[in-house]
């Protein structure tokens, strides 16, 4: 299993009209490629020094070829959805692989 992690700071400016945008469209959007199985999304709870709203938004994929046909496949597009909120946002993305996921019984 793989977990693409996107994680954004908005301006709070946009926060509220962007965050309507990913819960409604964005994310909805990108489960529908039919490459992730399903999304979280977190806020960062850490003040970050050149402000605005932090987040991170984790799309499990079921493996490597999934990540990799979405790269392929949608991530211009879907990115290129997003043009609103350009210069009002920053992205960083990372690739993870789970090696174990444990829970309590």
């Amino acid at each position: 299993m793989y977990i693409y992690n996107v994680t954004i700071n908005i301006e709070e400016s946009v926060h509220e009209k962007w965050l309507d945008w990913m819960k409604t469209e964005h994310i909805p959007d990108m489960l529908k490629t039919g490459k992730f199985t399903k999304a979280l999304m977190t806020r960062v709870m850490v003040k970050e020094e050149m402000g605005g709203i932090t987040y991170s938004v984790q799309y499990t994929a079921p493996d490597r070829e999934s990540l990799q046909n979405y790269f392929r496949e949608h991530a211009q597009d879907l990115r290129s959805r997003g043009k609103a909120f350009e210069g009002k946002m920053v992205a960083f993305r990372t690739e993870l692989e789970v090696i174990t996921e444990q829970e309590i019984n």
